[in-house]
């Protein structure tokens, strides 16, 4: 989930800027960053946020500590489960997590996050398609961030014979080639689908299948990233793998060539969300931040830092009328517009209950072979 360093580049030479503009000849420095809308009343002096590896636009912390006047600190994780672990340790002075779709059911079943007070929050902004979902009726517990999809992603000037499926992965002339998401549920999901399992199932036998295919295609793998993924195709290490939405769509605008493919089998669908953990100490300044950093001209730099599927409804009308390269680029792309079929045909990863340690322990044993 890495910055657009293209699409940076574009932000630069717009008129609006959300970056803190000094004045010469010694004057004081004057502010460009948009107003909150509305402001909210905040006494605390600090916020902390537990969020993705690279998944918040740096003017968010610049803007939110000037016009509120918060410290903003902010530590990251690389999958739901390190961030899980660590809150189920008791790590509780966090005030806002992002946790994917499957793993809110699990956090809210252990009492590890608040209901939220939606008169507090920008809900007319969202898309309705991204509210409501199965693992948060009615949004109690959790307001969207940013959706996508897990596919595969290839570089087409050097994998001659491209994939057409997750099952086409185990070709050995893919071996020592590839770069999978550090994700549990993702790989042990596609590796499912191959066998024709659903992606959530807790039979046993479905999954000790699936453990042995599995174990089979880890030694191909040269590198499991969740971080970066990105970084190893455009500097060449690998030339294919599964990827998220927003990594591929930056490889393809750096080189055209790196093309996403939506597996037959049917894509992986997920949403990352905003949710306040159990006990977070500074609630106003969690509230304000949300509001401020969803509003349509400051959520629109997530077009230009991590374009994912975006689910707020204001920030593409402001991108729209402020930022049309990006907003055609986004919305003219099949990896971050993403067809209507593949969206039927995708799979969305559910929490399993009392399954989720026997798919931690495939996990930690195929991967103890990788």
């Amino acid at each position: 989930m890495s910055k657009n360093l293209l699409f940076k580049l574009l932000a630069l030479t717009i008129a609006f800027s959300l970056t803190l503009a000094a004045c010469g000849g010694g004057q004081q420095a004057e502010s460009t960053c948009p107003e909150p809308e509305p402001r909210m009343e905040v006494t605390s002096k600090e916020l902390n946020l537990f969020v993705w590896t690279e998944y918040i636009p740096t003017e968010w912390k610049t803007c939110f500590e000037e016009v509120y006047g918060v410290k903003v600190n902010h530590d990251e994780y690389s999958s739901n489960e390190e961030m899980y672990a660590k809150l189920s340790a008791g790590g509780t002075n966090y005030d806002l997590v992002q946790p994917t779709d499957y793993i809110v059911g699990l956090m809210i079943r252990q009492g590890l996050l608040q209901k939220i007070d939606q008169s507090k929050l920008p809900m007319s902004t969202f898309d309705p398609n991204y509210l409501n979902l199965p693992f948060d009726p009615g949004n109690e517990y959790t307001i969207p961030y940013q959706a996508g999809t897990d596919a595969i992603i290839y570089n087409a000037d050097k994998v001659t014979n491209p994939p057409k499926s997750f099952a086409d992965l185990w070709n050995p002339e893919y071996a020592g080639r590839m770069v999978f998401l550090d994700d549990s549920r993702v790989i042990i999901g596609m590796t499912l689908l191959t066998l024709g399992y659903d992606v959530n199932t807790t039979d046993p036998a479905q999954l000790e299948e699936a453990k042995v295919k599995l174990a089979e295609l880890v030694p191909n793998v040269k590198l499991f990233d969740s971080d970066s993924p990105k970084t190893a195709l455009i500097a060449g290490d690998v030339d294919l793998g599964i990827t998220w939405t927003g990594e591929a769509f930056t490889a393809n605008q750096e080189n055209p060539a790196f093309t996403y493919v939506y597996p037959t089998e049917g894509a992986i669908l997920w949403q990352d969300n905003w949710a306040i953990p159990t006990g977070a100490p500074h609630l106003d300044a969690a509230y304000a931040w949300i509001n401020y950093t969803m509003q349509g001209n400051m959520f629109w730099l997530m077009l230009r830092d991590f374009p994912y599927v975006n689910p707020s409804l204001a920030a593409l009308e402001y991108a729209k009328e402020n930022q049309p390269d990006l907003y055609n680029a986004y919305m003219n792309s099949p990896i971050t517009n993403v067809p209507q079929e593949a969206i039927d045909a995708g799979h969305r990863i559910e929490d399993v209950g009392d399954a989720t340690p026997l798919y931690d322990r495939i996990w930690t044993e195929v991967k103890g072979g990788e």
